[in-house]
């Protein structure tokens, strides 16, 4: 039994994963359309997965739509549709995992087959440049807020009593004084850069 995914809608604003409960549970009473907007919001997430394991073409739209139907049998029983985009790319690996494993000689095939999971050369070169970017923005911060970000974001966490002593901000307050620096950090982050 194969599903056939419908051609995608303009998609009207932003994305929020707090809605895909709502498009799951609407789904499940027959909306189209919000079965469409969750094919629309998660088909290229799908298919990249799919992609990674090398799989000839027709294998490769089968285990899509087997991908697909698993959530129309399962839609009900997501345990966190905020992380249904992990739920799909877990399915997506397991279906294409069984179609290696239903094909003739898959087997002596089947680690040649398997996804390179070394990241690619263009996504490292993407990871330091970000790095760096967020190093810049923390030196710009004034020095608590420097202390905050080095002490709490390290390989070895402190505790927040210990930050509270280096910075002289109350424990109570270190949460909220931590929420905004990274809003900060975030906005510089997402910023046009040159600006």
């Amino acid at each position: 039994m194969t599903v056939t995914t419908p051609s995608p809608i303009p998609s009207s604003g932003t994305r929020s994963a707090g809605d895909n409960a709502s498009l799951l549970d609407k789904a499940g009473y027959g909306d189209e359309r919000a079965w469409e907007e969750l094919v629309d919001r998660y088909r290229g997430l799908v298919s990249a997965v799919v992609r990674s394991f090398r799989l000839q073409d027709a294998d490769a739209r089968d285990a899509e739509q087997r991908t697909w139907l698993r959530l129309v049998e399962n839609r009900a029983t997501v345990r966190d549709p905020a992380r249904l985009g992990g739920w799909l790319a877990t399915t997506a690996s397991r279906e294409c995992l069984r179609i290696l494993r239903e094909s003739p000689g898959a087997a002596s095939m089947e680690i040649d087959l398997l996804p390179d999971r070394s990241p690619a050369v263009e996504d490292q070169v993407v990871d330091a440049d970000t790095v760096a970017r967020i190093r810049r923005i923390v030196a710009t911060l004034p020095d608590r807020g420097r202390t905050v970000m080095s002490e709490l974001f390290a390989d070895e966490p402190q505790a927040y009593a210990d930050v509270a002593r280096a910075t002289g901000i109350p424990i109570g307050s270190l949460g909220p004084t931590r929420r905004r620096i990274l809003q900060r950090v975030r906005r510089a982050l997402d910023a046009p850069l040159g600006v």
